[in-house]
């Protein structure tokens, strides 16, 4: 873990252990067996049995429980492959234990970045500001990811409107749902931390953390533009193939009606009759041919000044 001097405003390295007075603690707990979790919350830090229980198990909703002598916030980190990572914070007087099963770089570029400005362990709140902020940020590159990936299907779809896209959009939406729902449920406990019944922040932290609930507000506001977009460009492009398809039945149906008269008669003339006259014409199979020209031709005239094609 983490100490923080107050009095010497240094920043040194320690084995867990409760601090004093005039530190300030910042524990890590990851991907830590149960017996370790028990030991740190349960004999050293005196936490509640629920809080142990939810921080060995977490499977929690994002939220914020208080107890007497600590707070128990959940929050959730966003992966490279898009996936949501719980993070149990523990909030107390003068110590802050997060707790996390699986390995996330940014914790280890935050430790090393305390070490280096000793200011930003200098309470609780401070240390409770940067984690927030620093899973915020992610959540500006994941809009920024969806974005783009947005951007590439409208185009896919304009270029090719029989492209199969329809899993990739339910795929989508399902994701940005689960984060989104994440997220909303996120900015009530950054509602309850910016309020000033929050014990481990400093009035001046409170604009910092009012920050973070901003950038919480316009990522679920993309997300919902986003889910929108992709309602519409399912719509559009099975009105695309719609339109598509119905050209290939207009063009089908203009070709099958210049064809109907011209079998008529062919049909005419191919009875076998012994009395038709135009039979014994010397010139009888031009002036058939002629006639089904002129025939095509007129009603090729007629469809385009109808402009049906």
């Amino acid at each position: 873990m983490l100490i923080y001097q107050t009095k010497q405003g240094s920043v040194h390295e320690e084995k867990v252990r409760f601090p004093k007075q005039d530190e300030v603690a910042w524990v890590r707990l990851e991907n830590a067996p149960t017996d370790e979790i028990k030991h740190v919350l349960g004999d050293l830090f005196k936490c509640h049995p629920l809080l142990i229980e939810d921080a060995i198990k977490l499977n929690q909703r994002p939220k914020m429980d208080t107890y007497p002598n600590h707070i128990f916030l959940t929050f959730f980190a966003i992966s490279e492959q898009l996936e949501p990572q719980e993070i149990g914070i523990v909030i107390g007087a003068n110590y802050v234990i997060t707790i996390h099963k699986t390995k996330l770089p940014f914790m280890d570029q935050l430790y090393r970045s305390c070490l280096e400005v000793e200011q930003r362990m200098s309470h609780p709140g401070a240390i409770l500001h940067f984690l927030l902020d620093r899973c915020v940020d992610d959540y500006s590159v994941v809009v920024d990811h969806f974005d783009d990936r947005l951007d590439r299907m409208e185009q896919d779809v304009y270029l090719n409107p029989s492209i199969r896209i329809a899993q990739d959009i339910f795929e989508l939406k399902r994701t940005m749902h689960q984060l989104r729902r994440i997220i909303v449920e996120e900015r009530i406990s950054l509602a309850a931390i910016t309020h000033h019944s929050f014990p481990y922040s400093r009035p001046e932290d409170e604009v910092y953390f009012i920050d973070i609930m901003d950038h919480i507000s316009r990522a679920v506001d993309s997300l919902d533009i986003f889910r929108e977009s992709l309602t519409g460009l399912l719509e559009l492009q099975m009105s695309m193939k719609s339109d598509r398809m119905n050209e290939i039945m207009t063009t089908l149906t203009v070709f099958s009606t210049i064809f109907l008269p011209l079998t008529f008669i062919v049909g005419l003339y191919g009875m076998n009759f012994k009395n038709i006259p135009e039979l014994d014409w010397s010139f009888g199979y031009i002036y058939v041919w002629i006639l089904m020209l002129l025939v095509s031709a007129l009603m090729w005239v007629f469809f385009k000044r109808k402009r049906w094609f």
